[in-house]
């Protein structure tokens, strides 16, 4: 297959390229930086720069691109923990407006199936929550998948040494579980320990 992977080089995108290139998949994988392009293509894929807000020029790259599959792992996230509440409204706009961007991008591509990354645990009141639950559900409408990640744990995440709290799941295995999930039907599959 043919799978447009937006947030490629997030931290489960690092780890999802080379599983999919393995698998036998063409990855063309986005990112809004430039300077991440090399790592990309030294992971396998096919490095498309581009940002999910600018809405004609994504569109663009993903009739390009001609995908199978859109999967989207885009989170606005910081690199510091303590600093996650001022980017709420951030990682907000990306479940909304940017996921809204790349549905519109696969409508105008023929329609690939989606699946989407969305978190596993009750997220507190706010912009946060309302993205996820718009998220979740635009993209059922497009008989899309929904991936309800428990809590990262492993190299590269918040809890590197730690095992957080249930719903969680390592790094690796929840990239391996995603693969798995590109044949699964219009729904939620919960990927945890």
């Amino acid at each position: 297959m043919r799978i447009f992977l937006a947030g490629a080089s997030g931290v489960i995108g690092q780890r999802l390229v080379p599983l999919l290139v393995g698998a036998g998949h063409v990855v063309g994988g986005m990112t809004r930086s430039q300077s991440k392009a090399g790592l990309l293509k030294e992971l396998g894929a096919e490095p498309i720069v581009c940002d999910v807000f600018d809405r004609d020029a994504l569109i663009l790259a993903v009739k390009e691109f001609r995908p199978d599959v859109v999967l989207n792992e885009l989170t606005d996230l910081p690199d510091d923990l303590s600093d996650i509440g001022a980017h709420a409204e951030l990682n907000a706009r990306i479940r909304t407006e940017g996921n809204q961007n790349l549905i519109e991008a696969a409508r105008q591509s023929g329609s690939p199936k989606i699946l989407a990354q969305t978190v596993a645990w009750q997220l507190p009141d706010g912009p946060d929550a309302l993205a996820v639950a718009e998220l979740e559900k635009s993209v059922l409408a497009e008989g899309g998948v929904v991936l309800s990640y428990g809590q990262f744990y492993g190299p590269g995440t918040y809890n590197p040494e730690n095992v957080p709290a249930e719903p969680r799941v390592h790094l690796d295995r929840a990239a391996e579980l995603t693969v798995k999930a590109l044949d699964a039907p219009t729904g939620v599959v919960l990927i945890t320990d």
